[in-house]
């Protein structure tokens, strides 16, 4: 077998005989119970106070905008999961000597890295997928609301937190693996950050602000692609309706460029080398 795959596999077993995926999952159901309730209390107060202003459809403005929350909710899991499948894979291996037995037999560095990034990546990214889905399923079953576009959301969270998964890997070359984590958090809050200072920069007509946010979602393009599939869920949402709704806690969504998707592999390739290079310059 593939040494690759065996690696990939090991990872996955190890994240089993820690019990990752339970605490995960019994989180997850929780994390959608309460997303469940919630939605049912926002179409309840629909159902009971009519339609609301002229040219608004307040089912699918409440439909789309908790749905966008939600997707916020589970890149930020998907981020955590992410994180921890990687923040500690090659010094942390390293300091407590699992790793150098593994690159002796002989696999090479760049099969290690490849291997663990896969694995985080197909891991994290289902489970966003999956979630974000089930949001879906859940606002349709309460409130009747379905997104306009559910393939490419999906897709953009998935690649959101592969970005996020390589960006982990490659701190892990250098970093200790809490200095990692927490440098991995800050970078995922910043470009958050830089979208919400775009929106704010749009409202009020600064270029400032919108080329700091335009600059900092193609430094992280994880932000980009968020957004992206956030604007994915209205995509064929017209009138009053569509200026009505404000989708996740960062403001309005918007859609990118045809380059951000060539864009988002060509980063991770990019941060994989640079991940190879200092590895290969690491003395273990």
């Amino acid at each position: 077998m593939n040494a690759g795959v065996v690696i990939a596999r090991f990872a996955v077993r190890e994240c089993v005989r820690r019990r990752v995926f339970v605490i995960v999952g019994v989180l997850t159901v929780g994390f959608l119970a309460l997303y469940g309730l919630g939605t049912w209390q926002v179409y309840r107060t629909i159902d009971e106070f009519g339609t609301g202003l002229a040219g608004v459809e307040p089912p699918i403005v409440a439909g789309a905008t908790l749905v966008g929350l939600a997707m916020f909710a589970t890149l930020f899991l998907g981020a955590v999961l992410s994180v921890f499948l990687t923040l500690g894979v090659v010094r942390g291996d390293a300091e407590r000597g699992l790793l150098q037995p593994v690159l002796v037999r002989p696999v090479s560095r760049a099969t290690l890295l490849g291997a663990r990034f896969a694995a985080a990546a197909a891991v994290s990214g289902a489970y966003v997928a999956a979630v974000a889905f089930a949001t879906m399923v859940i606002t349709w079953a309460i409130g009747g609301w379905w997104p306009d576009r559910v393939l490419s959301p999906l897709i953009a969270l998935a690649l959101a937190v592969a970005i996020i998964s390589a960006l982990s890997l490659a701190g892990s070359v250098a970093l200790s693996a809490t200095a990692n984590g927490i440098a991995v958090f800050m970078i995922f809050g910043a470009g958050l950050t830089a979208g919400l200072l775009g929106q704010i920069g749009e409202a009020l007509s600064s270029e400032t602000l919108q080329d700091v946010a335009r600059v900092t979602s193609w430094a992280l393009p994880f932000e980009a692609l968020y957004q992206t599939g956030l604007s994915q869920l209205t995509a064929d949402t017209v009138g009053f309706t569509r200026l009505a709704i404000d989708l996740g806690p960062f403001g309005g969504a918007e859609a990118a460029s045809f380059w951000l998707w060539p864009w988002a592999f060509a980063y991770l390739g990019l941060v994989g080398a640079i991940a190879h290079a200092g590895f290969k310059r690491r003395d273990l």
